[in-house]
């Protein structure tokens, strides 16, 4: 039978581990940081391989143009000879207006840009003269805020791989252009660049 110390020291062990359990974790990993005594023959660690990251902004303007769908790849690749220079990374396309979009999409065939303007048109119509009292905000005109809610709908960003110095779209994918003013617009945007140089 167990002396009353024995069970005093066992019931205090117990209390003490119930109450404090990490108490208990490095005891148990004990046997296995030990040193060890064998050699190791591994080989030694790599230096890390150093990227040469760049990031590059840059503000280019489109041609002016009246409502439409424009393709706009081969403007966006010539205004940015930056790109050759990546092997791997992003082009990030921002346009600065609230009344025109930017989009990938189709880029063989043009009636496929005449079909979507005219789908935005009746999915967002104008309301010359505000007869049909569709909007509040006409201040630039009836197509203002048509072209507001476009560009809402469509996004004023795009985003594309880069790949070994070229952008890395489909086969049949184009960077696109949409204005919804009436009027020709010149419109900025603005490109960033981020990736690995070649």
């Amino acid at each position: 039978m167990p002396s009353p110390t024995t069970n005093l020291l066992l019931f205090t062990a117990f209390i003490i581990i119930a109450l404090f359990p990490n108490l208990l974790i490095p005891i148990v990993k004990l046997p296995f940081t030990l040193p060890s005594t064998t050699t190791s023959h591994h080989a030694p660690p790599r230096p890390p391989t150093t990227m040469s990251t760049t990031y590059l902004s840059k503000t280019f303007s489109l041609p002016p143009r009246s409502r439409g769908s424009y393709l706009i790849t081969d403007h966006v690749t010539s205004s940015l000879p930056e790109l050759r220079t990546i092997k791997v990374g992003l082009l990030h396309l921002f346009v600065q207006h609230t009344s025109c979009a930017l989009s990938m999409n189709e880029n063989w065939d043009e009636e496929v840009r005449e079909d979507m303007s005219d789908a935005l048109d009746r999915i967002v119509p104008e309301d010359k003269g505000g007869r049909q009292g569709l909007y509040r905000h006409a201040a630039e005109g009836s197509d203002d805020m048509p072209a507001h809610v476009k560009s809402a709908l469509i996004g004023a960003s795009v985003t594309v791989p880069i790949r070994d110095g070229r952008l890395a779209t489909g086969t049949w994918q184009g960077i696109w252009y949409l204005e919804f003013r009436a009027m020709r617009h010149s419109r900025k945007v603005v490109a960033t660049i981020q990736g690995e140089k070649i």
